[in-house]
């Protein structure tokens, strides 16, 4: 690629966003390009801080467990269960197994909910208008039994350090099977109208490409690493919340472009039903709350934990100095870190393509910026 200086009047600076609706949120991306082809993008974020991981200092390790639902707000699920065993490890206390079930159970409808909520706007920004009405639909479902459970639909706090906030309700189990049998037919439609629409794959089809050697160095993870071949999932890899249990594949495909990774999510989605079919099946008897104090001081001491979130790898890092409140937190969300990888992935790609790149890395602002 020819060196070219800032101000060549060959070369374009355009601002994409802030203020833009496929940029999922406030996410500025400065793309420097020639003529119509990219030949660099910077994103700049930082837009919706709200400092986060300060205000875990500041509050009691029980208070501080609603705020981890405000970053990735589109899998609050996730957010909550990483924090939970984070703390949990420090105090070195385990989920009794019921509340373990229910926790895989409400993670991965989280996790398809999530998946349906990237769907529908992926789809939309590239120009096929029908699936987001199809996938909120579905998703409404998932956000039903949220509902019922904890009285949230998106900033779902559904977990306890020690367990779940609440048993769970009388029809739990049908609710969750009917959902289940909706869910498998409803994806194939959404395949149907997709995989193998010509527009569709003229649009993603080696678009974006991220290489498993480009992951690793750029510490991709979740469903972008797993479509360049890489079979990485926290699940099976390091299993928490009884994940060993259970019986399902993990999802991958070679070329690492947008198209892959649509197919491996679509994938994931119906692998998360099976794992679901299991636990609702399997649900024990018994407490859904550890033995925790009531005043939380754990040892003095440091962990990281992390879990295999819709997007990628979520972990937090806590630091106990014996006090009530954490002495440090720090969380390492899957968007911010795949974010890290556009810049490669725009190049040489078009400003059409730049949209869809953006849509497939599934990014969400609340989480890059905290």
């Amino acid at each position: 690629m020819p060196e070219t200086t800032f101000l060549d009047a060959s070369e374009l600076v355009l601002n994409m966003g802030p203020q833009h609706p496929s940029t999922h949120g406030v996410l500025r991306v400065i793309l420097k390009l020639d003529g119509e082809k990219v030949i660099g993008a910077e994103c700049v974020i930082g837009y919706l801080h709200r400092g986060v991981e300060k205000i875990a200092e500041h509050r009691t390790y029980q208070m501080f467990a609603p705020y981890v639902d405000r970053m990735d707000y589109v899998a609050a699920v996730s957010n909550g269960l990483g924090y939970c065993l984070a703390v949990e490890k420090l105090l070195d206390v385990e989920a009794p197994p019921k509340a373990q079930a229910v926790r895989v159970i409400l993670t991965e409808l989280n996790r398809i909910a999530s998946h349906l909520l990237w769907l529908g706007t992926h789809a939309l920004d590239i120009g096929a208008i029908t699936p987001v009405f199809y996938t909120f639909r579905e998703r409404e479902e998932i956000l039903n039994i949220f509902e019922k459970y904890c009285g949230a639909r998106l900033t779902t706090h559904a977990f306890r350090i020690g367990g779940l906030q609440y048993e769970i309700y009388d029809d739990f189990e049908k609710d969750v099977k009917r959902v289940c049998d909706l869910l498998m037919p409803k994806f194939d439609e959404y395949e149907e109208l997709l995989t193998e629409n010509r527009i569709w794959k003229a649009r993603l089809v080696n678009v974006g490409i991220l290489r498993a050697e480009d992951c690793k160095a750029f510490g991709v993870t979740g469903p972008l690493l797993r479509a360049a071949g890489v079979k990485w999932d926290l699940r099976k890899a390091q299993p928490y919340s009884g994940y060993e249990k259970y019986d399902f594949e993990i999802p991958t495909r070679q070329n690492g472009d947008t198209y892959d990774r649509y197919i491996v999510r679509m994938q994931e989605m119906r692998q998360s039903v099976r794992i679901i079919r299991q636990a609702v099946d399997g649900i024990p008897d018994g407490p859904i709350m550890a033995k925790v104090p009531k005043v939380m001081k754990p040892p003095v001491g440091e962990v990281y934990v992390s879990i295999e979130a819709p997007k990628g790898e979520l972990g937090y890092y806590v630091v106990s100095d014996g006090s009530t409140q954490p002495y440090r937190v720090r969380v390492r969300p899957p968007s911010f870190v795949n974010l890290q990888a556009l810049d490669l992935m725009a190049r040489g790609a078009l400003v059409a393509d730049v949209v869809a790149i953006i849509g497939t890395i599934d990014i969400v602002l609340g989480e890059v910026d905290r």
